[in-house]
């Protein structure tokens, strides 16, 4: 299981597997995984089995604390990796009489997802009837903490050495752009600045006019070039790759809204930077109006491309949408748009199932 863990991908697929192949072994009924991103500094839920449907709510799921990550920032995992707590968000439906919603359960086991001295994020399971654990059980538990910290902890290095190289490859193109195109087109302007005045008024009107074409191409490719310096130093990305960027921003929504928000990459190629730009804020629009309109409880992106297009999508399972929606509502033109603007197509439409889907469609330049 380590191996899988250590090699897969997709973390969040191999955090809900590992979530059930434990709690069926334990004979245990539900779990779920919270992580800390550190990017955010807030807990999100990265992986769920089986929850009880009080905590299938997404208000009941968002990032607020409770006692196991007091717990958590508190360092109590530290010295005693396992332990046994009350669910402080299944309390409240206890004591609203509301146990029937809760499947029996009450307590949870808490493990702490480590590296070394480091906690990455926290494992509850529990059962509707609590059993106390035995030696090896614990033991199975504290093991297991180790090796999906380890797990999450190769996939965030991996996304940080992608931003860092990404970083410091658009860095390297902004300045060569500066220091080597814009100064030698800058010159060029200058030169023949020079020329027309040498030229005068009365001069030789068909060169004259040949040096003011090739004198406002210059300065429309100057002004090019400028903009492309300022687009590469100031990226609505953070300096991520797309997949990096679409994944950091699945976890912040469902820290903060409850929903959960899972992201896949299968992408096959690199896409041109304002292609990742469109997509990235399209991404955005889409996770807005499921926060605001949706009444979803989960909500899936996939990134897919091939040679001839990149392809975005964007399902809920959430109400629905309503009639007239794209008449200039819940920011869809807005979407539209943007990948209209890169010879593409956003279509929105309700899922088979409930729910609402985006697709986007975009053509990759060769």
């Amino acid at each position: 299981m380590a191996a899988t863990l250590g090699e897969v991908a997709d973390v969040g697929a191999a955090l809900e597997r590992t979530l059930e192949i434990v709690a069926r072994f334990l004979d245990l009924s539900a779990g779920w995984i919270w992580l800390f991103d550190e990017e955010s500094k807030r807990f999100y839920l990265a992986a769920s089995w089986q929850l009880p449907p009080f905590l299938q709510e997404p208000v009941q799921m968002t990032g607020s604390n409770c006692w196991c990550f007091e717990s958590f920032l508190d360092g109590d995992f530290v010295s005693q990796n396992v332990d046994v707590i009350e669910c402080s968000r299944l309390r409240k439906a206890w004591r609203e009489g509301e146990s029937d919603v809760t499947s029996g359960m009450k307590y949870h086991a808490s493990v702490a997802l480590r590296v070394g001295s480091r906690q990455l994020g926290i494992m509850n399971l529990s059962a509707a009837h609590w059993r106390a654990l035995g030696e090896r059980d614990l033991h199975l538990l504290s093991t297991l903490g180790a090796h999906l910290g380890m797990a999450v902890d190769r996939a965030n290095l991996r996304e940080g050495a992608e931003r860092l190289a990404r970083t410091e490859e658009r860095t390297r193109l902004a300045r060569d752009i500066h220091d080597t195109l814009a100064q030698d087109l800058t010159a060029i302007a200058l030169q023949l600045e020079g020329a027309l005045r040498q030229l005068g008024d009365g001069g030789n009107s068909e060169a004259r006019a040949r040096v003011e074409k090739a004198l406002e191409v210059t300065r429309e490719a100057l002004g090019d070039a400028r903009e492309s310096v300022l687009t590469l130093r100031s990226d609505p990305l953070g300096g991520k790759p797309l997949g990096a960027a679409l994944a950091a921003i699945a976890r912040g929504f469902t820290s903060q809204t409850g929903i959960i928000a899972t992201f896949r990459d299968r992408s096959q190629r690199a896409f041109a930077h304002s292609l990742e730009v469109a997509l990235f804020r399209i991404a955005s629009e889409a996770l807005a109006n499921v926060r605001l309109h949706a009444g979803a409880r989960r909500v899936e992106l996939l990134l897919e491309s091939d040679d001839a297009e990149g392809r975005l999508t964007v399902d809920d399972d959430g109400v629905g949408l309503p009639p007239n929606a794209g008449d200039g509502r819940y920011g869809l033109v807005g979407m539209r748009e943007r990948a209209a603007a890169l010879g593409g197509t956003c279509a929105i439409a309700a899922r088979a199932g409930g729910g609402t889907r985006v697709r986007v469609c975009v053509p990759i330049a060769s």
